[in-house]
């Protein structure tokens, strides 16, 4: 397999698009999200994510990347207003809908009209779940910073409601996304159906890990 090697000018001697495909490639899979959120008045707004991450588990934190708000970011705004949002794992059945929500539709038009997806709204918070989602997380917004470097936001979430099917859980709190259906994406439209290579025992210094399944 050839090798080229791509320095810090090479990167930024790319056309943007080029730029943007290339560098958001590099990561590897990414998760693949429908981040739902509402204003007061329950105008709701969905779009697609790839950057929530696991911040911890004690409190229960998710942290997810937003672009900067040089324009009018209704996800922003309403998370702003409300506090509160939803993450929404997106399965295979989903994918055409989920990443149609990047489309840049007007202030005021609801993605979740315009895809033909549902929204599915709890007591607990005011931000619409997706009803099409196997695994449905609520959040409430514990903190927000803006990175000097770039301008993007990064919002640190704190799970207050999770909705996993019961034969997606093993006896040791292991959640099976592959089993509830859950895609994966990589660059900015490349979404893949996994296929598991195995759990691996708690590593030890004195001992190589083991094979659990």
């Amino acid at each position: 397999m050839a090798l080229s090697v791509y320095d810090r000018d090479d990167i930024l001697a790319m056309e943007k698009r080029y730029r943007a495909a290339f560098v958001n490639s590099l990561s590897g899979f990414k998760s693949a999200n429908l981040l739902g959120t509402s204003d007061s008045n329950r105008q709701t707004n969905l779009c697609i994510v790839s950057s929530a991450f696991h911040l911890g588990a004690n409190p229960a934190l998710m942290g997810v990347i937003i672009r900067p708000d040089t324009v009018p970011r209704d996800t922003l705004e309403n998370i702003r207003e409300t506090g509160v949002y939803t993450l929404n794992h997106v399965q295979k059945e989903m994918v055409v809908a989920a990443h149609q929500t990047s489309a840049r539709y007007p202030h005021g038009v609801s993605e979740f009209e315009q895809v033909g997806l549902t929204p599915l709204w709890r007591e607990r918070i005011n931000a619409p779940y997706v009803q099409e989602a196997a695994i449905r997380l609520g959040l409430i917004l514990r903190e927000e910073h803006t990175m000097a470097i770039n301008g993007t936001h990064l919002l640190v979430g704190e799970i207050i409601e999770a909705h996993v099917p019961d034969s997606c859980i093993s006896h040791d709190g292991f959640v099976d996304i592959e089993q509830a259906g859950t895609v994966a994406l990589s660059g900015l439209d490349s979404y893949h159906c996994t296929d598991r290579v195995g759990r691996l025992s708690y590593a030890k210094p004195d001992s190589m890990p083991e094979w659990l399944d």
